[in-house]
């Protein structure tokens, strides 16, 4: 089964994984990469701490190389501060 490699970027930097998961193929890996930007934009949301765009990716790679990125971002705009 292939091994990849999950880098994940955003606005503090990027985390380079050094472990990586074995998958059976390339939707598995989309699948994978999908849930992960699911959970680092749930934190960014639950952290953030007024206006902004917040934009984050993981670039996943295996032993060949880039294989995709899968690309989030969202911008809060809020109307009144607390």
């Amino acid at each position: 089964m292939p091994h990849y490699y999950f880098d994940l970027k955003d606005r503090r930097g990027t985390t380079v994984d050094e472990e990586g998961v074995a998958l059976r193929d390339l939707q598995a890996v989309q699948n994978e990469a999908a849930l992960a930007l699911g959970v680092m934009a749930r934190d960014a949301v639950v952290t953030a701490s007024g206006n902004g765009v917040e934009q984050m990716e993981i670039a996943v790679r295996d032993g060949d190389g880039p294989v995709m990125v899968v690309r989030f971002s969202f911008e809060i705009s809020r109307e009144r501060q607390s």
